[in-house]
């Protein structure tokens, strides 16, 4: 249910149930995590859905039996985090609850215009991801997050971008080509100085 295209320095990874709206279950975030560490070689990373939601979180079933507080979302959030290469989450569609974590930790996110953006843990009785929170102000500022994971609001594209939580618009039909785009630079650059830029960034 995890794809993974490895072509030249671009690895993409597709999350592949969109019959479920690609919620994730346990082996999902294993493997998630594997091939996000496994990318630490890679220029650069995309990550994208099938379908027309990008992940509604936790499988349900497995959230009821205890996923939702696994430390799998956290590990995968830091392996993204760690990766030395440009990140781009390509959201196409909406980005809900714990895979917020792996979208929140790519250098850059763009979206489809029906995407829309909710975190409702507080709600179902659950704490964040640890690190969730913190990179979620660090982009749209404290009130902003809490607006989101405290007010439980659900945050259309338009104002998503304009609180600076995704880069950029995208139609769907571009999406993947676009998120080629932003990695292109990148990639053809000396990797030493592309990754000294990402390390100067943060």
């Amino acid at each position: 249910m995890i794809d993974v295209d490895r072509t030249g320095d671009i690895w993409t990874i597709t999350l592949n149930r969109p019959e479920k709206a690609n919620s994730l279950t346990e082996q999902m975030l294993v493997d998630l995590r594997d091939t996000m560490r496994a990318a630490q070689t890679a220029r650069a990373v995309i990550l994208s859905g099938r379908g027309k939601v990008f992940s509604a979180g936790a499988d349900l079933e497995a959230a009821r039996a205890g996923l939702a507080t696994s430390p799998l979302w956290e590990e995968l959030s830091q392996a993204v985090a760690s990766l030395p290469g440009l990140s781009v989450a390509a959201l196409n569609g909406t980005l809900a609850g714990g895979a917020f974590g792996m979208a929140l930790a790519c250098d850059l996110r763009i979206a489809v215009p029906s995407a829309k953006f909710f975190y409702p843990v507080m709600k179902l009785g659950f704490l964040p991801q640890p690190s969730d929170p913190g990179r979620l102000a660090a982009l749209i500022g404290p009130s902003r997050a809490k607006l989101i994971l405290m007010g439980g609001q659900k945050i259309a594209a338009d104002e998503a971008l304009a609180f600076g939580l995704i880069d950029r618009i995208v139609a769907p039909d571009d999406l993947m080509a676009v998120a080629q785009t932003l990695v292109a630079d990148t990639v053809a650059a000396n990797s030493s100085i592309a990754t000294g830029i990402k390390k100067m960034c943060r």
